[in-house]
């Protein structure tokens, strides 16, 4: 049967998910996608299960058209190289020069509001990560209180360096809540073929090309709280970490506070990049120089891919301590900014 092309494409990979991809069928099923055209794309990664019969058989049940493609039954697991295949499912539907590419994963469920509010958050930026709610989470405090901990790290950055295109929003969840422009897909490459991380780096590509990167928690994806995952590096990964050795070591968040102050900086600095005096005394404050900071700035189309590009890690980067002594010392430069602020 030939599909309409739709405005929307929602791309998944599946390995091996028979027990727990009805759950996100029927969520699926339930999206409100009034007003435009959507699509379910399944990319059956080296399944061995009955995973693409069982959605087969359910298409006919739900209200939006579901396409199935399979890869190689034998391919060890690679969580880009998937997602991407699930990509290029949905982007063979969509216009070259238009369209929505929404992220999830199978062991998870789309709150029915799900696609309004991806099409509201690209209405405002060309890239939205929203928030993975776990579906246990009452029973994983341990990471929850993380998840916690990286909300207030991310909500202090947009406070000290604020764009036009979120509020702060949430941290970023991963690959099972995001939302991309078709076009801005493409630019990019898609996702790298990593085994994991392959959504974090998406967005910094995003971010360091000058393309406008949304945090928002009006986009509720729930996701498993399993400890075997399908991917290494995962959620099932901290989760199993955390049940072995506790709470996680962070990176010390004067080292992100650092970052985000000089971001601002080359951020307002863009504008202006022609006076030397200021490209000068940007690169003093990021430890370079005027010429390497205006050669960053002749490749970059915008003050986002600027600030992203120029400013280096933190000269403590990589300073781990506990989860604990990091939230002390969040408070301390939250407490602090207030201060400058008022």
């Amino acid at each position: 049967m030939e599909l309409p092309l739709p405005a929307i494409a929602i791309c998944v990979p599946v390995r091996n998910e028979e027990e727990l991809l009805p759950h996100l069928l029927r969520a699926c099923g339930a999206l409100d996608v009034a007003g435009t055209s959507a699509a379910l794309c399944l990319y059956f990664d080296g399944c061995t299960d009955g995973s693409r019969l069982l959605a087969e058989e359910s298409a006919e049940r739900l209200s939006l058209p579901v396409v199935c493609r399979s890869g190689d039954r034998h391919s060890e697991a690679n969580a880009g190289r998937a997602r991407a295949a699930a990509m290029a499912l949905g982007l063979d539907l969509l216009d070259d020069d238009a369209g929505v590419l929404l992220s999830t994963d199978a062991d998870s469920q789309p709150e029915p509001d799900w696609v309004q509010a991806a099409l509201v958050a690209l209405s405002l930026a060309d890239v939205a990560a929203g928030r993975v709610i776990r579906s246990d989470g009452a029973a994983d405090l341990s990471q929850t209180r993380v998840e916690r901990y990286y909300d207030r790290l991310h909500a202090h950055r947009r406070a000290t360096d604020p764009v036009a295109w979120e509020m702060g929003g949430c941290h970023f969840g991963g690959g099972a809540n995001m939302a991309i422009r078709a076009s801005t897909y493409r630019s990019l490459g898609g996702f790298r073929p990593v085994p994991s991380g392959e959504d974090a780096l998406l967005l910094d590509d995003a971010a360091r090309a000058g393309w406008r990167v949304r945090h928002d928690s009006a986009m509720r994806v729930h996701t498993s709280s399993r400890r075997t995952g399908r991917a290494m590096g995962g959620l099932a990964t901290a989760l199993n970490d955390i049940d072995a050795n506790g709470l996680p070591l962070v990176e010390h968040p004067m080292a992100a506070d650092w970052q985000y102050r000089m971001q601002a900086l080359a951020r307002r600095t863009f504008a202006t990049i022609g006076d030397r005096e200021t490209r000068e005394r940007l690169g003093q404050v990021i430890g370079s120089n005027g010429d390497h900071v205006l050669g960053v700035a002749r490749d970059c189309p915008n003050a986002e891919a600027f600030c992203m590009r120029v400013v280096p890690a933190a000269p403590d980067a990589g300073v781990r301590v506990q989860l604990a002594d990091a939230e002390v010392a969040l408070t301390r430069i939250e407490a602090a900014r207030c201060v400058l602020a008022a």
